[in-house]
């Protein structure tokens, strides 16, 4: 019979930390901590395989209530309590735990067994009638949203029953003269359970369960129904979590940090997870429950005085105040760390001055932070080169990249308000209140900043396409923190100042009211709001030592080489500071944009016969020797392969009736003329048209003269020492013909080229493998190539017969209804696209064994599809400028991996 619950706690832990793909993170790391003696609650983890059953049949395996009822035995044993026994309850907590971190998407629901029968035997027992009522009311509160509102698919936005019970509370300390929760008194939090329970009825119509046991199963059945919630489907689409991994449920022991001044509860890391300094850091709150924390609702006190410093945080620490407790704690964390091998992100409570360890899991950390992690921990001897390059992911290296406030344009700025730092960078943008505006505003272009009280799970889809988030509550591991950390995000946090007021949609600020639309800086590393625009400029990773040694490991590990996509000299030397090793795309019809050339460009396109043509291209021929000299010198001697003129002609021509009105008066023909050859040229589909070799085939002198400005600008090099090596790239090539055809003409102008100025410059010609056909007959193309290089963008559109420019009609869809699992345009799609690649590849090498091969569409900087790259035998894979660290840690990830 297939086990369905695994134990932990003390002399209990049945499961390991290996075990996460049935346990979840959560309830995997709960029985190793048991095994490792760390002081655990005891409770049990119902399996990720009884949530995928739950999801596919909406009921329970048929032994589950058995199972639960034994552990459930166990766990009273432990605690020496019984669950709904009215003169020894046992609390119980139902948390989730998906195997990959997923902070705050799924429910939790606390103190669960409190009923009105319990509540004497509680009182007795803990001699705190104040701390009952006080777990009594967060219980209605959670169990009200998370069972009976949310697992019941009600979506009230703004006005949901939490909501509701919290301006209950207010309204209660504001008739009372109170500031905080705590200042409550125990008549208070009775009325204020029987207020809840009224409001519940009159606004759920259902009332609130007596029985403890109807509590534990329907809150177990309310986190299994989170696992399909928009929250966490919307977290893991943007995480790329696969929907059928399913959550475990863990089932814990309650122990309180609010009952009273000796107890606590907390979130810890090991080191700084904005920095990564090795610094032992967090936040806690004294007679509080572990929601306080993170909900922003009161603000957290320092956990040490090193935090202190940080935060610039007054509040007492808990190294001073409860210093025992502290080292205990201390100790505690430097054995999760050496234990796990990774920075660890741990909440704990203290109950009546015993310490209890609630959770520990790998913590989440922006891009400086999980290098400088990394790469220390290895200095260290905590962890091996390749253990430190696996640990960093491929995406974080971009937040090394991110834009960043200039410094020179802050010092003359006036600040608005200071807030926490909580993701890194700089970002400008328009206020926006929710999270769907920011997402509306976004598909409209709109550069957006989210501005909240502070930020929920529901919030998650707006966080993620705004350029910053700004709260007026909440410290460095409330929700907006960790998931903008998470995700290299700009944010600020804890702005107290701020008085944001939904409603009207405005932002009071010292003096100044903000309204939507208005526009705001935010630098996230120092945790600075400004009412302005201010520039922003790239960072320079290379300043960053941590950084500088992780590629050199990478470098010394990858396989696969790295190019750049790059169309300008500027291009190609940021490729080079980036670490590209050559440039594997330089497409030539980018150069022909300039106002100058664009006329010469026209010029031949409109010309009558060959000899106007040739006498257009002429004129353009010294513009783009010029490029070609300027990105040959910028390279230095590294490979760079040029590919011929790809799109088709009616691409450079206007047309609308005012621009080519405008054109016809600039090249002294008519408008009517000009509107003739528009048509002439215009295609019902031009991307199976006239482009690519078709153009070099029909009008030989283009590839004739972009061969000469070539060759030439190789040459003029040579002769002054500077070492080129350039590859000449044709596109669309189906037939073998039509590369023996282009070849011809590139050898004839090379050597001619190279006798004229009377130097030898060595070069290859090659193709791009982009139509299905070509790559199916890659060994008869290969006769006439020195190189392939996949374009992967267009052999995706051809081999799923999707225009790439207007898929973006139905590809949500698609991906919405799983009919596909990815985006065929992000990452490789290794069952079609990628059998004709190893066709290709195969086909190609039976020919030429040592033929060179590599990628240059946008999957060449996709961390999935240059690990598939690697997997099949590709030499390099050429992406864009700011991807080239991403492939670079990918390709070494990639080789890893493969060991």
């Amino acid at each position: 019979m297939k086990k369905n619950i695994y134990l932990f706690g003390p002399g209990m832990g049945e499961g390991n930390a290996g075990m996460k793909e049935l346990l979840g993170g959560k309830g995997a790391n709960l029985a190793e901590m048991s095994n490792l003696g760390i002081p655990v609650p005891p409770g049990f983890t119902i399996t990720t395989e009884v949530c995928t059953y739950y999801v596919q049949h909406r009921k329970y395996p048929s032994d589950l209530g058995n199972e639960v009822e034994q552990a459930l035995k166990r766990v009273e044993k432990a605690m020496g309590a019984k669950f709904g026994d009215p003169e020894s309850p046992l609390l119980l907590s139902v948390r989730s735990g998906a195997r990959a971190s997923m902070p705050g998407m799924m429910e939790t629901i606390l103190n669960v067994g409190i009923t009105e029968e319990t509540i004497p035997g509680l009182i007795k027992k803990s001699g705190n009638e104040r701390f009952v009522y006080d777990a009594y009311r967060r219980l209605i509160m959670m169990y009200s949203d998370v069972v009976l509102e949310k697992a019941q698919g009600i979506d009230p936005e703004e006005h949901g029953i939490r909501k509701q019970f919290e301006r209950e509370i207010e309204e209660t300390k504001k008739r009372k003269g109170l500031k905080d929760d705590t200042e409550l008194s125990t008549e208070d939090l009775r009325q204020l359970c029987q207020t809840f329970k009224a409001k519940l009825k009159e606004v759920l119509k259902v009332d609130f369960p007596g029985d403890p046991t109807e509590q534990l199963w329907e809150s177990i059945r309310a986190v299994f129904k989170s696992w399909m919630g928009k929250r966490a489907i919307s977290y893991r689409n943007i995480e790329d979590i696969p929907d059928d991994w399913g959550t475990a449920v863990n089932v814990q022991a309650m122990v309180f940090g609010n009952m009273g001044e000796n107890s606590a509860t907390g979130v810890a890391f090991t080191r700084d997870p904005a920095t990564g300094d090795k610094i032992f850091y967090g936040e806690f709150l004294p007679n509080a429950q572990g929601e306080d924390v993170v909900a922003g609702i009161r603000t957290p006190q320092p956990l040490n005085e090193a935090t202190k410093a940080v935060l610039a945080n007054e509040l007492s620490s808990m190294e001073e105040t409860m210093p025992q407790i502290y080292e205990e704690l201390n100790s505690l964390q430097k054995k999760l760390e050496t234990h796990y091998r990774d920075m660890q992100d741990i909440e704990f409570t203290v109950q009546e001055g015993k310490l209890f360890i609630l959770q520990t899991r790998t913590g989440k950390r922006g891009g400086a932070a999980a290098i400088k992690i990394a790469v220390d921990m290895c200095e260290e001897g905590l962890i091996s080169q390749k253990e430190a390059l696996l640990q960093v992911k491929p995406e974080q290296i971009s937040d090394l990249l991110h834009p960043m406030v200039s410094p020179k344009a802050e010092r003359t700025a006036t600040k608005l308000a200071d807030g926490l730092p909580a993701g890194p960078g700089g970002a400008v943008g328009q206020i926006v209140f929710t999270a769907d505006d920011a997402e509306t505003q976004s598909k409209e272009g709109k550069k957006v900043i989210l501005v909240r009280a502070e930020t929920s799970p529901e919030d998650v889809h707006g966080m993620h396409v705004a350029e910053g988030v700004l709260t007026s509550t909440g410290g460095i591991t409330s929700h907006a923190a960790l998931v903008a950390r998470g995700w290299g995000k700009c944010c600020i946090v804890g702005c107290s100042a701020l008085n944001i007021d939904v409603s009207t949609r405005t932002v009071k600020v010292g003096g100044k009211t903000l309204k939507e639309g208005d526009w705001i800086t935010l630098n996230g590393t120092k945790g600075t709001v400004y009412a302005e625009t201010l520039p922003l400029f790239p960072a320079d990773p290379e300043k960053n030592l941590s950084y500088k040694k992780l590629m050199i490991w990478a470098d010394e590990i990858r396989g696969l080489k790295v190019r750049a996509n790059a169309d300008t000299s500027e291009d190609a030397k940021l490729s080079r500071k980036f670490g590209a090793v050559g440039i594997g795309l330089c497409r030539t019809e980018h150069m022909f944009f300039g106002p100058e050339r664009i006329k010469l460009v026209r010029e031949m396109i409109l010309a009558d016969n060959k000899e106007m043509r040739q006498k257009a291209l002429g004129k353009l021929l010294p513009y783009q020797k010029e490029d070609f000299i300027m990105i040959f010198r910028a390279m230095n001697g590294m490979p760079v392969t040029i590919r011929t003129l790809d799109p088709p002609l009616h691409e450079f021509l206007p047309h609308n009736k005012s621009a080519q009105a405008e054109m016809a008066k600039q090249m002294r023909i008519s408008p009517e003329a000009l509107r003739e050859k528009v048509e002439l040229l215009s295609e019902v589909n031009p991307m199976l048209g006239h482009r690519g070799c078709r153009l070099g085939i029909t009008y030989p002198e283009i590839t004739e003269m972009q061969v000469q400005a070539i060759m030439e600008a190789a040459c003029e090099l040579t002769k002054k020492g500077i070492k080129v090596l350039p590859e000449i790239m044709i596109p669309l090539v189906g037939t073998k013909e039509e590369l023996h055809n282009q070849r011809e003409i590139v050898v004839r102008i090379a050597e001619v080229t190279k006798k004229k100025y009377g130097v030898d410059v060595n070069y290859l010609i090659g193709t791009m493998i982009e139509i299905p056909r070509a790559a199916v007959v890659a060994d008869e193309i290969a006769e006439f190539a020195d190189f392939f290089s996949f374009g992967t963008n267009d052999l995706t559109q051809l081999t799923f017969g999707y225009s790439r420019d207007d898929v973006v009609k139905f590809l949500p869809d698609y991906l919405e209804n799983k009919i596909l699992a990815n985006d065929p345009f992000q990452t490789i799609d290794r069952k079609g696209v990628g059998e004709l690649m190893k066709i290709g590849i195969q086909r190609g090498r039976l020919k030429k064994p040592n033929l060179k091969i590599g990628i240059c569409g946008e999957h060449g900087g996709d961390p999935k599809s240059i690990a598939f790259c690697h997997q099949i035998g590709i030499d390099y894979v050429s992406c864009s400028t700011y991807r080239i660290p991403i492939a670079r840690l990918t390709a070494a990830q990639a080789n890893i991996n493969s060991q």
